[in-house]
């Protein structure tokens, strides 16, 4: 559930099988995959070569490579993902058996897809492992408990009740990777500001619109 996915989003849990995030929407699934897989193997986790990456297309090519990935261990120490993007349901056997052979200490295993029907073998797989998750990620704005739970993860505290009028404002009319870099920008902004987050301060973070950049190119031509 929406909830559910909230909660595990913030904290992923380590003692399961993996994920499987789908929807629409590419930017929104990639900044979710993201996320889930910084709080499974932290930061540095990629730089480890704790991420092992493919897509369902070398997967179809190569049947082994996910059941490789969830065994090998790297030189560095501590969790790993097995992450499998752009997914379809022709990769649901081999996906299965990795999930159904996956023990506790082999990689976490997150796959991304695009939307999927309720019917598609990928989906019942995840929706009805006993150790795995599929999550929906939709179009709809961002909840308040998301916006709140993107603002302390990019660090901004003390927000006037102004300022967080405008910011879910904002959250409803640019795409969400143009919405997270605002939050960093605004935190990066108030560093070392005691002071509380000001309407003033969102619209001196927020991105141009492309009226105001055409005015400008209009401007400079005359």
């Amino acid at each position: 559930s929406t909830r559910d996915a909230m909660s595990y989003f913030a904290k992923p849990d380590p003692g399961k099988a993996g994920v499987l995030l789908f929807g629409p929407d590419a930017m929104r699934i990639a900044l979710r995959r993201q996320e889930v897989i910084e709080g499974l193997i932290g930061k540095q986790g990629e730089e480890e070569m704790r991420l092992t990456r493919m897509s369902g297309a070398a997967l179809r090519k190569d049947k082994a490579l996910l059941m490789e990935a969830l065994t090998s261990q790297g030189f560095f120490p501590g969790p790993r993902v097995a992450f499998v993007e752009d997914a379809t349901d022709q990769i649901a056997d081999l996906v299965k058996d990795a999930l159904f052979d996956w023990r506790d200490g082999d990689a976490q295993i997150v796959v991304t897809a695009g939307q999927l029907k309720a019917s598609s073998k990928l989906r019942k797989l995840f929706e009805g492992h006993p150790a795995a998750y599929a999550i929906a990620i939709y179009t709809d704005p961002p909840s308040r408990a998301e916006i709140e739970a993107s603002l302390a993860r990019a660090g901004v505290k003390d927000i006037s009740r102004e300022a967080m009028v405008d910011i879910e404002a904002l959250s409803r009319t640019i795409d969400p990777g143009d919405f997270r870099q605002t939050l960093e920008k605004l935190a990066l902004y108030k560093l070392g500001d005691d002071t509380p987050v000001s309407s003033a301060d969102v619209q001196i973070c927020a991105p141009a619109t492309s009226e105001a950049e055409v005015d400008d190119v209009l401007n400079v031509v005359a």
